[in-house]
């Protein structure tokens, strides 16, 4: 199970997908207890980089116990991209740095020139990668979709690029950025790729459980799988695909005290990383996916998301989970 990026050595092939204001170092930590392989974090502006916002500076800070992890950078611009890339480079402990070419949201595919909409300019990610990669010492690797629209699929075409500019590895999402995250992601794209590039593809989009898991490595060869939305509650996915796949064994899931456990765990994260007002406010988010799918979540939902206490929402799930 173990594999290279570069030099920098990957434990197992079970990858934390970086997700905007969830895989802070709280969930990463999390993540990383429960065997992920390789964390990336949560992506950050090149600009706000150039500006040294104190906030994202903070957001490039990387925990001991974390490695190997990823620090992803997005922008629609060389000259800023590249001195993003030279300041996690000297000033981050990160083992990567990963490029993202892939986010769909308006504000960064449009507004920004950024993420998923550089997939429609080819020569621009030869050339932003190829910057990157000259001027860091760290492995850079690269994220992408597999196209900007079903007319425009284009992702054989820039993984050969990314490879040609110096890339380490590449991970492709199935979907194009016209989908967001709707319908279902088509792994044909990720196996062309894999089979176009040398350097390790890393599969991403709906793995869920062991089922999807194998699907994707089956079907498109990857040597890695990428995991976001199916960790948003549920960050024991990782433990049960190592054990499936390192150990032969299936496990149950979480039991309802464990999850009760993970909760008070990731609070704790939270409060000595952001303070009570913000860690509050994000478990009310990571709380609903914790118990999404139980009995009667809902109406437990609704009732947390109205609380200015967590300890009144500990006590909350605490009784409702029956721990």
């Amino acid at each position: 199970m173990k594999w290279k990026i570069r030099d920098i050595e990957i434990p197992n092939r079970l990858v934390l997908a970086p997700m905007a204001g969830i895989t802070n170092e709280a969930f990463r930590v999390i993540c990383k207890e429960m065997n992920c392989g390789l964390l990336v974090a949560e992506m950050v502006s090149d600009k706000a980089i150039g500006f040294k916002n104190a906030k994202t500076l903070k957001m490039t800070k990387v925990n001991p116990i974390e490695h190997p992890i990823s620090m992803q950078i997005f922008g629609g611009d060389v000259e800023s991209l590249v001195e993003a890339a030279k300041f996690i480079d000297n000033n981050s402990d990160a083992d990567i740095i990963d490029i993202n070419m892939g986010c769909p949201v308006n504000k960064v595919a449009k507004k920004s020139g950024a993420g998923a909409s550089l997939l429609q300019d080819p020569n621009k990610v030869y050339e932003i990668v190829k910057a990157v990669v000259e001027a860091v010492k760290k492995p850079v690797t690269v994220k992408i979709r597999i196209g900007w629209d079903f007319d425009h699929i284009n992702c054989v075409e820039n993984a050969k690029l990314i490879e040609k500019a110096g890339a380490s590895a590449i991970t492709v999402h199935g979907r194009t950025r016209s989908q967001f995250y709707n319908g279902t992601a088509d792994y044909s794209w990720i196996r062309k790729v894999k089979e176009a590039v040398s350097i390790p593809v890393i599969g991403n989009g709906d793995i869920t459980d062991i089922a999807s898991a194998k699907r994707m490595l089956e079907e498109t060869g990857c040597d890695a799988i990428a995991i976001g939305r199916g960790a948003l509650g549920n960050p024991f996915i990782f433990r049960e695909l190592y054990e499936y796949f390192i150990n032969g064994n299936v496990i149950e899931h979480a039991t309802h005290e464990e999850i009760y456990d993970t909760i008070v765990k990731h609070h704790k994260l939270l409060l000595e990383l952001k303070g009570e007002h913000l860690a509050m406010l994000e478990m009310r988010s990571h709380v609903s996916w914790y118990i999404k799918g139980m009995p009667g979540s809902a109406k437990i939902k609704d009732f947390c998301n109205k609380q200015k206490d967590f300890n009144v929402v500990l006590e909350t799930i605490k009784e409702y989970l029956g721990v």
